[in-house]
């Protein structure tokens, strides 16, 4: 499923190689942050952590964790690097909604490796876009299916109501531009921009160059609400997060975007 501070629109990628991916079955993934997710909290220790939800006993959200059952399916694609932070919310959003799967790595060779199927039509999938949303002034949507040029697509309903899923890209700017890179039939799916309807809960907590970035569970919700046609999905979606940011000691208000960091999960 990210204003100010607009990072380069990402060209056409390089194809990767290497990083092994590795796939975190349902219930008990890594957890993470997204793409412009909040760092603090520092890493997890396994011998002070929830065995479910994977975050440190005090900030345990297994309590608020109610699986939400969905026709599309949530992919991340979470960077290595991004694993174990204390307040991320990958492997919250994969247990939070039942139909989902998060897998950690580099790169794969297609959208089926990526979704261990054997078949996948690439035209029924979406992929959370880096790059920004020409949008005519006036127009409004939380997600926006668009061409290679930034341009919204015609008949917009038609398109989001058709995917299959949504694929996140999980990590620092500089970790999504890389699997983006390395992973070139991601330039076969549909491309989504998200327009959060709202900042996110995060606020102060986390420091990015645009003052829209959300979670990876938020980024979730409202892609997942806009395929569905469920507004309601994100109310509900989000009450880990909440959970956890008031265990934490609750989100500051949102402060102004970092310039200093012009790359982007």
């Amino acid at each position: 499923m990210r204003g100010v501070g607009r990072p380069p629109t990402p060209t056409l990628p390089r194809k990767g190689g290497g990083g092994k991916a590795a796939s975190i079955p349902s219930p008990a993934p890594s957890p993470s942050p997204l793409a412009g997710e909040g760092r603090g909290g520092g890493n997890l220790s396994a011998a002070q952590s929830c065995a479910h939800c994977r975050k440190p006993t005090t900030l345990c959200v297994c309590a608020a964790i109610a699986p939400i059952a969905t026709r599309a399916q949530l992919v991340i694609l979470q960077h290595p690097q991004e694993q174990d932070h204390a307040l991320g919310t990958a492997a919250i959003a994969q247990r939070q909604f039942a139909n989902s799967r998060l897998v950690v790595g580099l790169s794969w060779p297609s959208l089926a490796a990526a979704l261990s199927r054997p078949n996948a039509d690439a035209r029924r999938w979406g992929v959370l876009y880096l790059g920004p949303l020409k949008q005519a002034a006036g127009t409004k949507r939380v997600l926006t299916a668009v061409g290679s040029d930034g341009a919204p697509l015609a008949d917009q309903d038609h398109l989001i109501a058709a995917l299959d899923g949504v694929i996140l890209l999980d990590g620092s700017w500089a970790q999504a531009k890389a699997l983006w890179w390395r992973n070139p039939w991601l330039l076969k799916l549909r491309r989504l921009v998200l327009a959060p309807p709202h900042p996110s809960l995060y606020g102060a907590l986390r420091r990015e160059p645009r003052e829209d970035s959300v979670s990876t569970i938020e980024a979730a919700a409202f892609c997942l609400a806009a395929i569905e046609d469920d507004p309601t999905i994100v109310e509900r979606a989000l009450a880990p997060l909440k959970l956890l940011l008031a265990r934490h000691g609750g989100g500051a208000p949102a402060r102004r975007p970092d310039r200093r960091r012009h790359l982007r999960r």
